[in-house]
């Protein structure tokens, strides 16, 4: 989120011939001052000399500690303190999607709901898959991508089911007239302090929400995938550096690392490029439905590098990026945004 600075730095006609008794080189050195004046930052911005406020990614969204807060699982983001920002009003589009059609699950809130509100500013029309549940969540994304003149198709339902997952995408390529763009994001998470306490049932949910729905999505899509189409799954730092407290979750997250790399190696020579996103901490409601302790959920965040969670908006334009043309050599990559823990 950029702010403009815009001080003054003209001299008006009026003012001229107000002074045009004063000699050239005093007009020169007012020019010359209020020149300089406009260059320079004031004193607590991060101004620019082209007149850009930087942004301070210390400051730029909340901090910990946050309120204590719990929600049935699903959650949803409309109801969190404080409310996440997924670009809503920030994110400015470019057209480097115009034309494309994309399918989002988990669209409704965190990087899901980033993702189709920046591919819709983009020019992309935009499917977005949920639970029931996560309906008014749901409802505001819509409204979003219809605002930025794009088509919204709104597909709830269980992907745990495999007919749901085959239903998905044959509806978006019904309605919106084919698929170029697939983000595998949905994931269920639920922190479980020893392995004795994850439940078969649990377990069960978390490898079809995260792994079964992710292949049998992706396997459906393949055939209206056309050269020049992007996969991107959402992974996590947990890939790599799991908590102890996530065992199921982790593991699906580095296999679905693993199946972006394997696959991209597949569909390259059909000109079909696949990536994964990696995300940190981001504040997101998977936390507060269960996701974490409330005793991480307070302080969450608060101990990377830059001291404070990620919002689902700071991942938007990465989503963007990986789906656009101007990507084309990147494929079998894994993009981080961990707040400074970096990756291994």
């Amino acid at each position: 989120m950029t702010a403009d600075d815009e001080r003054g730095g003209t001299v008006t006609r009026r003012a001229v011939m107000a002074g045009a008794s004063a000699t050239l080189a005093t007009v020169g050195g007012m020019v010359a001052a209020r020149q300089a004046a406009a260059q320079e930052p004031a004193a607590g911005t991060g101004a620019t000399s082209g007149g850009a406020a930087l942004n301070d990614p210390r400051t730029a969204y909340p901090k910990p500690p946050f309120p204590s807060q719990s929600q049935p699982f699903p959650g949803l983001a409309s109801k969190m303190e404080p409310r996440p920002d997924h670009g809503e009003t920030s994110y400015k589009g470019s057209g480097r999607l115009a034309g494309r059609r994309a399918l989002i699950t988990g669209g409704d809130s965190g990087m899901g709901r980033a993702a189709a509100i920046a591919y819709a500013r983009e020019g992309a029309d935009v499917a977005i898959s949920y639970l029931p549940d996560e309906e008014p969540d749901a409802r505001e994304v819509v409204e979003l991508i219809q605002k930025a003149g794009r088509r919204a198709l709104a597909l709830p339902g269980d992907i745990r089911d495999e007919a749901q997952c085959r239903r998905l995408v044959e509806e978006t390529v019904n309605t919106l007239g084919g698929l170029d763009i697939l983000v595998n994001n949905a994931s269920r998470q639920q922190q479980r302090p020893a392995l004795g306490d994850i439940s078969s049932e649990d377990f069960d949910a978390t490898m079809k929400t995260n792994i079964y729905a992710m292949f049998w999505i992706t396997k459906a899509a393949l055939p209206h995938l056309k050269p020049g189409a992007a996969i991107i799954q959402t992974t996590s730092e947990q890939a790599y550096d799991p908590s102890e407290n996530l065992v199921d979750y982790a593991l699906t997250k580095a296999a679905m690392m693993n199946f972006t790399k394997s696959l991209a190696k597949q569909l390259g020579p059909k000109g079909i490029r696949v990536n994964g996103v990696a995300p940190g901490p981001i504040w997101t409601p998977l936390q507060v439905s269960g996701g974490a302790t409330q005793e991480k959920l307070v302080s969450f965040g608060g101990d990377t590098p830059l001291g404070r969670p990620g919002q689902p908006a700071e991942l938007a334009s990465i989503y963007v990026q990986l789906a656009a043309a101007d990507a084309s050599y990147a494929t079998g990559q894994i993009y981080g945004a961990a707040g400074g823990s970096g990756q291994p």
